[in-house]
């Protein structure tokens, strides 16, 4: 059950919108919404079949208007496959990590549209959807008209505008999901790390140091009282696959005792990860479904990094009487590329600010540089 008073906040960027669902003060869901950049997850295609893979256990299917094939596995049910063959999938995981995306086959809706052409039957929910549904009784706050243009008018009733969706307090907490630092209850912090292979996390004891109680009394207790915010960093950073937690200062023969704690902590996450015990370093193990792209992938590729830096000029301009000039951004020519390929940010940035941007081509900066020109 939700906390009282919760709510779905939408505040928007160019090109991008920051969800977060917040109740009695605490931050409960957080995600990414970037209309132009949907990472698929639920659409449903009428695709043909690539290649079958049996070392792989799957067969690659060729998605139209994608760059990447899917992968199938055959543990879907459809039987075997031969190559052109046509067949009706969904997207159960986006692209990420370096690999593509994951499909299936089970449960689709018998509705679809039908034919024999190849062809994207059906969008999946964008996330603002997924939060609505999720949050049924939540009301909508946004702070932009064009976002009731992206959802189905079912969910117009629910939503109420005002100036800004974030206060202060909110954005703080939504930009603290990007340092790997993480504060914790007690002075403790743990570190996050993600790999290619795992998302390493250690925990650094804070306050138990002067606590009176014996050492190992006073660590487990920190511990305890720590490991359930961490663990929602899990969900509001999206960290999925597997995940190794160091705890602090404690003895790898009381560590055991923590996993009641990690238990109910997990049981809280929707995507209901798997605690799998200590290792025999005293290493918790965790595996967390993967579906959508994880949080730091986002925030950290070409596009994140860029409508970041929109984002904190949009709110700098915001508010600031209009000059008649444009906001001149120079770039080199990776930003120019991407810029070109999402003429919608350029949109935005003038409707949520009432300035023009100007991108400019600078030979000097390096593919993927860019900077404002002062105005």
């Amino acid at each position: 059950m939700a906390p009282l008073n919760t709510r779905i906040c939408a505040s928007s960027g160019p090109g991008e919108i920051r969800l977060a669902v917040t109740g009695n003060g605490q931050l409960l869901d957080f995600t990414l919404w970037r209309p132009d950049m949907a990472d698929g997850v639920g659409d449903i295609y009428r695709a043909p079949v690539s290649a079958h893979v049996p070392a792989l256990g799957g067969t690659f299917i060729t998605l139209p208007g994608q760059e990447q094939a899917g992968f199938l596995p055959d543990s879907e049910g459809l039987g075997p496959l031969t190559q052109g063959q046509s067949v009706l999938v969904t997207v159960t995981r986006s692209a990420q990590g370096g690999k593509g995306v994951r499909l299936g086959a089970r449960n689709l809706p018998s509705n679809l549209p039908g034919g024999a052409e190849p062809q994207l039957l059906r969008r999946g929910p964008t996330p603002l959807e997924r939060l609505a549904r999720q949050y049924p009784d939540a009301p909508i706050v946004i702070d932009d008209a064009n976002i009731a243009t992206l959802i189905p008018a079912a969910f117009h009733p629910r939503l109420t505008r005002v100036n800004s969706a974030f206060d202060s307090e909110l954005r703080a907490q939504a930009d603290a999901l990007e340092d790997p630092v993480v504060a914790l209850p007690g002075g403790m912090s743990a570190s996050i790390t993600p790999t290619p292979a795992l998302v390493a996390i250690d925990m650094d004891g804070g306050a138990a140091s002067a606590d009176r109680r014996p050492k190992q009394t006073a660590q487990f207790a920190a511990n305890r009282d720590a490991l359930p915010d961490l663990l929602h960093q899990l969900r509001l950073r999206n960290l999925s696959g597997a995940i190794i937690v160091d705890v602090a200062g404690l003895a790898i023969r009381k560590r055991r005792a923590l996993g009641e704690t990690i238990g109910a902590a997990l049981a809280l996450d929707p995507l209901r990860p798997r605690f799998l015990g200590f290792t025999a370093l005293g290493l918790a193990e965790i595996v967390r479904p993967r579906v959508h792209p994880p949080l730091h992938e986002l925030l950290n590729s070409r596009a994140g990094r860029l409508l970041r830096a929109l984002r904190v000029r949009m709110q700098a301009d915001r508010g600031m009487p209009p000059n008649g000039r444009p906001v001149r951004l120079e770039c080199g020519y990776g930003i120019m590329q991407i810029l070109q390929d999402h003429p919608a940010w350029m949109e935005d940035f003038m409707r949520l600010t009432g300035r023009m941007l100007q991108p400019v081509p600078d030979q000097t900066l390096p593919a993927n540089g860019w900077r404002f020109d002062h105005d």
